[in-house]
């Protein structure tokens, strides 16, 4: 997922002054934190990116990067075929900006001749690994499906033989308003209202095509059947799937699969209710706000149908609200999907708990897989990498220890298990070997 915001900082003559010329990239380690961040982190792994004072809540460990968009200078034999269809669908290279940072996709932005409005032309990159279940084919078949339904979502146009989503001009909540502070009651309530657009669109109101088999769908209302099929996701393809690399690591840091049937044990018992659309990745840097203060909401790639608690609860643990506000975007939640679709908030004081550490388990699979990943990235790992590193991991599997059944680590432990991961298992001259 794309980040625009890359793209919408170059605009602006500082942020174009602090990138290095030569396109160098800065690297640097920070552990999880309520605080705002100075600084733009881009992760290796993820598809997000957070920007400028913006911290995201999904890993501890990020190479940090130039808030702007870096020209490559590239023989003609290099170019992208994504930079190559941007180039003529813009008519003129010189206004093309990109690649935008991202990592599932390379993206370029520019406007179509004669026109003011600005475009977005992505392919996707070879071979990333993919931390979340998708359930769409085309992000832009859904977007498609959800005009005139859904408010505050990209247009899109056809370009000749290329798909084209409109580039949201303005900053992303993130930018504006960091992770732990309130945001404003007016976009509080453009996201509210979005869930109740979302709760309006139900499993056989919509016609896009989707990639998950009958086998992997829940039946509608089963919510203990929908939460499975995640829980087994990252156990099949986050877990199991990156073994032959991260066994050794997984194991020093007490995670196995004993880990996922503690997780099964915790979660279980779910309330019922009506399934609906969800977007399942609402946090401040997927919402873009416009100079007369709308709300935009990108990145749909996520959107599957399922447990409305479930959006609420991934919205919650992405955004990182302070208390009260996140209580009172719960309590004005279960209004607005109560009017929309009854039953939809049905059992929420119970089951929010549970679908809420499923999110805490679900990150540490991922952030052992991305912070190690992150150390290979450096050109050299000493001490006080590995000790920030560790500090950050740390704070996320003592999050999840109830839900996963596990002793919290000491900083000094997981760092150790770090420093033996990287020195077994990867070279920086010959990359990752398998242990």
């Amino acid at each position: 997922m794309n980040r625009e915001t890359t793209a919408r900082r170059t605009a602006r003559p500082e942020a174009a002054a602090q990138c290095p010329r030569d396109g160098s990239v800065k690297t640097g380690f920070r552990a999880p934190a309520r605080s705002a961040e100075e600084l733009v982190f881009w992760n290796y792994a993820d598809s997000r990116v957070a920007t400028e004072r913006t911290e995201l809540p999904f890993s501890p460990l990020f190479s940090v990067v130039c808030g702007c968009v870096r020209e490559r200078s590239m023989s003609p034999e290099s170019i992208s075929l994504a930079r190559r269809r941007a180039d003529e669908l813009s008519g003129d290279a010189g206004v093309v900006e990109g690649p935008l940072q991202g990592y599932h996709h390379e993206t370029y932005v520019f406007p179509l001749p004669g026109e003011q409005v600005r475009w977005k032309c992505r392919e996707p990159r070879p071979g990333p690994l993919w931390f979340d279940r998708r359930c769409f084919a085309s992000e832009e078949e859904l977007l498609r499906a959800l005009q005139g339904r859904v408010d505050g979502i990209p247009d899109l146009i056809q370009a000749g033989s290329a798909g084209l989503q409109r580039f949201i001009e303005g900053e992303t909540l993130g930018a504006l308003y960091g992770s732990g502070s309130e945001i404003p009651s007016s976009l509080a309530g453009q996201i509210v209202s979005l869930f109740g657009q979302l709760a309006r669109v139900r499993p056989d109101s919509l016609i896009a095509k989707r990639t998950c088999t009958s086998d992997d769908r829940a039946a509608e209302g089963d919510t203990a059947r929908f939460l499975e099929r995640l829980v087994l996701f990252t156990e099949e393809r986050v877990y199991l799937r990156n073994m032959p690399d991260f066994k050794g690591l997984f194991y020093d840091l007490g995670l196995d699969g004993a880990s996922f049937g503690k997780l099964r044990e915790h979660v279980s018992g779910l309330t019922r209710r009506p399934f609906c659309l969800l977007h399942a990745d609402l946090h401040r840097e997927n919402f873009v706000v416009d100079g007369a203060g709308r709300l935009w909401t990108i990145d749909w790639e996520l959107a599957m149908f399922g447990d409305p608690l479930y959006d609420l609860a991934t919205h919650l643990y992405l955004m990182r609200y302070p208390k009260d506000q996140e209580r009172r975007m719960t309590e004005r939640w279960c209004e607005t999907v109560e009017d929309v679709a009854p039953g939809s908030s049905a059992g929420w004081e119970a089951d929010l708990p549970k679908l809420l550490a499923y999110k805490r388990a679900q990150s540490v699979f991922t952030d052992v897989i991305r912070t190690a990943l992150s150390l290979t990235e450096e050109p050299e790992v000493d001490e006080h990498l590995l000790v920030r590193a560790g500090g950050g991991l740390q704070q996320v599997l003592h999050a999840a220890t109830e839900p996963l059944g596990i002793e919290s680590p000491t900083v000094e432990d997981v760092t150790t298990s770090l420093e033996k991961w990287y020195f077994k298992s990867y070279t920086p001259v010959g990359g990752m070997r398998r242990p």
